[in-house]
């Protein structure tokens, strides 16, 4: 599948700058109250809470935090109307740039975004000037220790997956966007441990960024991740892991 071998790129990136974000609970929480509000505060019947709230505990989030988060999106506490956006940018060296959002005020989280951008070298796009470089994809990541990979890929295509990959220490499983909480079930329930599923935007094609472009493209990336009302960017760039790193 196209966009594997620069995902792998991207995701050590991403391993580096999740460390840091210190509004990484704000965004789980967020993701937790928006799948409540549209589906329902029983995770049994509601396949996006359930991989929400997975998710959080992942991350170690209490359980008072999740619970709280799951009656605001309820309305049985007050809480804040959110709603998912998606934004298309360009980024330094041509960089294609999607960056996931829940905010409850999306004029305010726009110019933020725009700010950031022009701020690093880069500019906010239009409507799809830049989604048709990716693929728009479920990614399920099952720790790798221990386990047969042949056996692992078997009960992944069984439980619906379109594709699966080593990368590293991890197991990657790859479903169509409506069939990720529903794959990652079938991932529960065959007792594997999963670490992380999300929806990704998988480039179709890199581009190769280095010097100058490449550090301001870091930065760039570090802080759209910080912003409080961005859940995930993905990018199509390909850079030597010590220039992704900084070291």
């Amino acid at each position: 599948m196209a966009g594997h071998s620069k995902w792998k790129q991207i995701k050590h990136y991403k391993a580096a700058t999740d460390k840091k974000r210190g509004a990484l609970f704000t965004k789980l929480i967020r993701e937790i109250t928006v799948a409540a509000k549209q589906g329902g505060g029983d995770p049994d019947g509601n396949p996006r809470l359930r991989t929400a709230i997975d998710n959080a505990k992942a991350q170690s989030m209490p359980k008072e935090n999740i619970e709280r988060a799951v009656l605001k999106g309820t309305g049985e506490l007050e809480g804040v109307d959110y709603v998912d956006v998606v934004y298309e940018a360009y980024g330094p060296g041509g960089v294609a740039i999607m960056i996931q959002a829940l905010t409850d005020n999306p004029t305010r989280t726009v110019a933020e975004v725009r700010a950031k951008l022009s701020r690093n070298g880069g500019n906010l796009g239009t409507s799809n000037s830049v989604a048709f470089m990716f693929d728009k994809k479920g990614q399920i990541y099952v720790e790798a220790a221990g386990l047969d990979e042949d056996a692992v890929m078997e009960k992944a295509l069984e439980a619906g997956a379109e594709d699966f990959v080593r990368e590293d220490d991890a197991f990657v499983i790859t479903t169509a966007p409506a069939d990720l909480h529903a794959v990652k079930q079938g991932i529960d329930a065959a007792g594997l441990k999963v670490s992380q599923a999300e929806l990704s935007w998988i480039p179709k094609s890199s581009v190769a960024v280095s010097g100058e472009p490449a550090s301001q493209l870091m930065k760039l990336l570090e802080q759209l991740e910080e912003l409080d009302d961005v859940q995930k960017v993905d990018a199509n760039f390909e850079m030597d892991e010590a220039e992704m790193t900084g070291a």
